[in-house]
């Protein structure tokens, strides 16, 4: 069913109503391979229908199709709830005033300060959006047609103009293994301690962390081999060596019902969320004394791909282990090369002489 674009009472109304009808979409085209409880996702649809009173109540509904296995949400929905949020400010009285040049001008103010990867991700998700508009939106048998492309916004072009990635040097790693060891939880010590130990021993993602099932794990001689899905369901091999983690798996809890055999639940068997592990890794980085930028749990990711290159000097290596799609992608984590720098520095000594 299609409606006018304009369809409610006020410019904020009628914006909140797409945004919902959009989610629903999204929420009915994205994979579903990662979907672990159907009952959730129907009730979450069931609120969509209905309709959502603010963009606080759609980001909660949203997370909790995230937590349901929908991941790929978050990636059209975040950029959106910050455009929404600041075209509020302009007091616009119809959909029918965005245009091109105004949505470059709210990016602009959105996206300073983000990668290039951050600022395509908000460009896709916008002219994502502004389609299903386009398609959707019909008055007396006519269409509204915004004609969004952003083709030339923000300069985005290759890695020029990137963001080096936040990480931690070796003296700070030294310090949050310390704090992690020295770390103390109400209750699963073990199990908290084991997942952030897994994340920066390997370089997994979080979400590949807390996915993670028994039977994804074998043993060979002294290492664990883990076998990971990650993005795209594409699958690849991570290693650890067994004494780093095993003390943690030992003790994990087996008496919970877990029927999909994760490894890290909690109490009522059910995996444990991002939000939970990224709450462990501020703990423990405040503990040890360190802060960064951006201190959350995917900053372990960036640690270990550093000094895995730094040591290795491998950027095939880094892309295998980081399960890169593109060896352009872990192209990044080159920006440490301290031996190459040393070079330069006695190049300029040299040439000062």
């Amino acid at each position: 069913m299609k409606y006018k674009l304009d369809c409610k009472d006020s410019f904020e109304n009628s914006m909140m109503f797409w945004l919902t009808r959009y989610v629903k979409f999204k929420l009915s085209s994205l994979s579903n391979k990662e979907l672990r409880d159907p009952k959730e996702l129907a009730s979450i649809n069931f609120s969509l229908s209905k309709g959502v009173a603010s963009i606080n109540e759609l980001d909660g509904l949203v997370k909790k199709a995230r937590n349901a296995g929908l991941t790929g949400v978050n990636t059209y929905f975040n950029p959106l709830k910050k455009i929404y949020e600041t075209l509020m400010f302009y007091e616009l009285d119809s959909l029918k005033r965005i245009d091109e040049e105004l949505l470059s001008e709210v990016l602009a103010s959105t996206t300073g300060g983000l990668s290039d990867a951050s600022k395509k991700n908000y460009r896709i998700a916008v002219i994502n959006f502004f389609n299903f508009l386009d398609r959707q939106n019909e008055d007396d048998g006519r269409s509204h047609n915004f004609g969004i492309v952003l083709k030339n916004w923000g300069g985005i072009s290759g890695l020029r103009g990137q963001k080096l990635p936040e990480f931690m040097s070796e003296e700070e790693i030294k310090r949050f293994l310390d704090a992690i060891e020295s770390a103390e939880f109400k209750s699963n010590s073990d199990r908290n301690k084991g997942i952030i130990k897994l994340i920066i021993f390997t370089g997994i993602r979080v979400g590949e962390a807390i996915n993670l099932r028994k039977k994804d794990i074998s043993e060979d001689g002294e290492l664990f081999v883990i076998r990971i899905r990650g993005k795209g369901n594409k699958y690849r091999v991570v290693m650890i060596k067994k004494h780093l983690i095993q003390n943690h798996l030992d003790t994990l809890p087996t008496h919970f019902d877990n029927k999909e055999g994760f490894v890290f639940i909690n109490k009522n068997g059910a995996r444990l969320t991002q939000a939970y592990i990224s709450r462990i890794v501020e703990q423990i980085l405040f503990k040890a004394g360190i802060r960064k930028e951006k201190n959350g749990a995917h900053m372990l990711r960036h640690t270990f791909a550093t000094m895995l290159y730094r040591k290795q000097k491998d950027l095939v290596l880094v892309q295998e282990a980081l399960g890169h799609a593109s060896l352009n992608t872990s192209r990044i984590y080159t920006h440490f090369d301290s031996d190459k720098l040393r070079l330069a520095a006695q190049v300029a000594e040299d040439f000062s002489e």
